[in-house]
């Protein structure tokens, strides 16, 4: 991807632990790159096509100057996901805040934080069989679409589907939602299991009935297995309820291992 890069923009705010840094202020030094696509910009010669760098700058300089933070970790936190919400053509962010008068007291440079922090995409399937259905369905889509960190890129039909996995129950709505998030795997977890939450869901027979059941099936093409979490789902592939959706919005992805795109499995599924 094309990078935009600024170096040592200087901006005097006031971060830092210590009261008299707060109060009195200090010298920092932002290094900013910007991946992007800068082509069409090129080929065209047009700063529309692009992001404009000087308007990145000031917008750096006034966010350092109206904020206050202790930890220049913080800084560098806010500021890449205020970058991210703000300049829409940029996808990703590598931002360095450095500290020239950090006190020390000890002969020192500099001190700084470096961070990378981008929009992800991610692929949820949503079901219910309890109550009602539409309803919690509804919610949760509204849920997503409200937070600030996600951006809906596409939602399938919800379908009437067979229970899976065995046990006697009423039928299904599922669809899939493509999204792409600010939020990494555990906080996207987190913030699905609070609208469940929400609905009420009760985690009593694996495989049972729900008011609202939330699955990460992809993020990009991490792939992740920890206590919590397994990414890609372990079973999607085996789940018509999740491949005729996700069908409908992204029939080209391709899972990260068994390397099939989504439409493959489907006709194999079939």
């Amino acid at each position: 991807m094309d990078r935009i890069k600024i170096e040592n923009l200087e901006v005097f705010a006031h971060h830092g632990v210590y009261e008299e840094e707060q109060k009195n202020g200090q010298n920092f030094y932002v290094n900013a790159e910007l991946f992007t696509q800068v082509r069409a910009a090129g080929l065209q010669d047009s700063l529309a096509l692009s992001t404009n760098y000087g308007e990145v700058c000031h917008f750096i300089h006034q966010f350092m100057k109206e904020h206050t933070w202790q930890l220049i970790e913080s800084v560098a936190e806010r500021l890449a996901e205020a970058l991210l919400l703000t300049f829409e053509r940029v996808e990703a962010v590598k931002l360095e805040i450095r500290k020239p008068s950090a006190p020390i007291g000890l002969p020192f440079e500099s001190v700084s934080v470096s961070i990378e922090r981008g929009w992800h995409t991610a692929f949820v399937a949503l079901g219910s069989n309890l109550g009602e259905r539409e309803k919690y369905i509804q919610d949760a889509l509204t849920g997503i679409r409200e937070h600030k960190l996600i951006q809906m890129e596409a939602v399938s039909d919800i379908i009437c589907t067979k229970p899976y996995g065995g046990v006697e129950q009423d039928d299904f709505l599922n669809g899939v939602v493509m999204l792409k998030t600010l939020l990494s795997p555990d906080e996207l977890l987190g913030f699905l299991q609070e609208l469940e939450q929400k609905a009420e869901r009760k985690r009593e027979i694996h495989w049972g009935p729900r008011t609202l059941d939330l699955d990460i099936i992809f993020y990009d093409n991490l792939v992740l297995c920890t206590k919590d979490l397994l990414i890609p789902h372990p079973d999607m592939h085996n789940r018509i309820f999740v491949l005729e959706p996700i069908c409908q919005i992204a029939p080209w992805y391709r899972h990260p291992l068994l390397h099939k795109t989504m439409q493959e499995l489907l006709n194999g599924l079939r």
